[in-house]
């Protein structure tokens, strides 16, 4: 009888882990419908899962392999994700650009910081909203989450409004690219700093050209590297944001996925292609994988989010990101 009832578990374990994969497909595909386009996988994934909850409710019975996603598949696509940081050409290339980074990364928070304060905004949610401006969003969302004890639906409420809201902000840059006085390295530099995520920095800076392409991506990545010593920052203040409180009632376990995280990095900038021989093709796939990942994690956090909270307390974290993402644009473009 127990090893039926473990037999039954695991399958609903898998099955909880096929049906976030499937809601992911749904994404996929919505994704590739006009003006879905422009949204992305992700957040098509995440609007899916979030009617999905409203309308049927969370599938209890999934709950298992839903959390596993969530949780687990997660970290490992953060893991997966450090292959996209190249730290060679971070310390080759980009230790210019690495200083004028932190001085966004700091600016963006900080703002989202007081605005929330004074709108009176959600603290968690402006907080994964202020990180996600700053470096490279979903993935660094992902990244501080657990570390600053985020409930899974703001986790998911942060993702879905920093996918959109990137986006039309990249659209918005290739729109103003022929008005503005930037060469295309500077129009590059001004897309890298500035951007939410790696693929609008890519949307706004591929018509500049292939030179303003590489040194947006290049300004981006030095975002991504500075993700690291962030989230250590954050664990320095949440241990000390701990401390006279009840033992183990807010331990913060160390994020051993940045470890991985960082592994991967150097893996990927000097040894893969170095030692180790990759084609063009298996680096896709690896990167591919890494957003199917993402998704379907995003897909189980998206089933935790209630629209109903999300009327009541995204609100004025959508206006504080706003506001900020405008003013890290104008600020960028003066510092360039």
């Amino acid at each position: 009888m127990k090893e039926k009832k473990g037999t039954m578990d695991n399958g609903m374990w898998i099955a909880g882990i096929a049906f976030t994969f499937f809601i992911a497909l749904l994404g996929f595909l919505l994704a590739k419908v006009p003006g879905f386009n422009h949204v992305g996988q992700l957040a098509s994934a995440i609007i899916i899962a979030v009617a999905y909850r409203q309308l049927f409710g969370y599938p209890e019975a999934l709950r298992s392999g839903i959390t596993f996603s969530s949780k687990k598949l997660l970290r490992l696509a953060i893991i997966l994700y450090g292959l996209k940081l190249n730290i060679d050409v971070v310390f080759r290339d980009g230790l210019g650009l690495l200083a004028r980074d932190v001085l966004v990364i700091a600016f963006a928070i900080g703002l989202m910081v007081l605005l929330a304060k004074w709108l009176k905004a959600d603290k968690s949610i402006s907080m994964l909203l202020g990180v996600g401006t700053g470096v490279c969003g979903a993935a660094a969302i992902a990244a501080v989450a657990p570390i600053i004890k985020a409930k899974d639906e703001d986790t998911a409420i942060g993702v879905g409004i920093i996918a959109m809201l990137g986006t039309v902000f990249a659209i918005g840059y290739t729109v103003l690219r022929p008005i503005v006085p930037l060469l295309p390295t500077e129009y590059g530099i001004w897309s890298g700093m500035s951007l939410h995520e790696l693929a609008h920095v890519a949307i706004a800076a591929a018509p500049a050209g292939e030179d303003a392409l590489a040194i947006a991506l290049l300004a981006k990545l030095g975002r991504v590297f500075l993700l690291v010593p962030l989230c250590f920052i954050f664990i320095y203040f949440m241990k000390r944001k701990s401390k006279g409180e009840e033992e183990g009632q807010n331990k913060i376990e160390f994020p051993w996925f940045l470890v991985g995280f960082i592994a991967m990095s150097l893996f990927g900038s000097y040894v893969l292609g170095h030692s180790i021989p990759v084609s063009d093709s298996v680096m896709t796939g690896i990167s591919t994988t890494t957003t199917w990942l993402l998704t379907a994690a995003m897909v189980g956090l998206g089933l935790n989010v209630s629209l109903k909270d999300l009327r009541e307390r995204a609100m004025r974290p959508l206006i504080a990101v706003t506001i900020t993402s405008i003013c890290l644009s104008v600020l960028v473009y003066f510092i360039i």
